[in-house]
């Protein structure tokens, strides 16, 4: 199956078991789960639990329980994906906060992260096109660094779209069809987000904007 396979048709073809298609749909939206991992999770967190880590177990999930996945659109299957990582974030933060014998408090100071730290950017690095695309070629750069901390504090569609446009490259068409938004409600957000990023980031560091 081709990369230019719409992400529609990768929806209707996985939900028939198509395995392929689905590993391919996964990796379309694994950008948009790792965004997701971030933000739900403190920085204090994120030297504990790895958002890589909360997508590939979001992943499984995903392959496991599509048959529980009641939709047709790709919004809706992004909307299905968001619940599962959610549910999972919230499990792990159990697990290791209210669980673990040594509290937070104990942790190493931030300053001293670990080879694993997330928050140092390695999740980063499995952003799809971090190695290829034109904005992947900037991905590890401390501007794009910059960028998805700045995301944090937009709403989450329009940090979604800015990513999409910006970070993957999609065209108009592709983001409308992943977001299940108009194309008018799509340039609305990028507008909204853009103007809210100015704000937010040095333009000097920032060369999208």
């Amino acid at each position: 199956m081709e990369r230019s396979e719409s992400t529609t048709h990768l929806v209707i073809a996985s939900k028939e078991g198509n395995n392929e298609a689905l590993g391919q749909l996964l990796e379309r939206y694994r950008g948009y789960l790792l965004m997701l991992a971030h933000r739900f999770l403190s920085e204090r967190l994120r030297r504990r639990i790895d958002p890589a880590d909360i997508v590939q177990l979001t992943f499984l999930e995903a392959k496991r329980d599509l048959a529980s996945f009641r939709g047709s659109s790709p919004a809706e299957f992004a909307g299905w994906l968001r619940g599962v990582l959610k549910n999972n974030v919230a499990s792990a933060v159990t697990r290791h906060v209210t669980t673990q014998k040594r509290s937070l408090k104990r942790e190493v100071d931030a300053n001293q992260p670990s080879p694993n730290d997330s928050a140092g950017g390695a999740w980063i690095q499995q952003l799809p096109g971090s190695t290829t695309s034109p904005s992947g070629a900037a991905i590890r750069t401390e501007a794009t660094v910059a960028l998805l901390e700045a995301l944090h504090q937009l709403p989450e569609t329009q940090a979604e779209a800015i990513r999409l446009r910006y970070m993957e490259g999609l065209p108009l068409s592709e983001i409308v069809e992943r977001m299940g938004k108009s194309d008018t409600a799509v340039a609305g957000l990028l507008k909204r987000g853009l103007q809210k990023l100015r704000t937010i980031l040095d333009h000097d560091m920032s060369p999208w904007l």
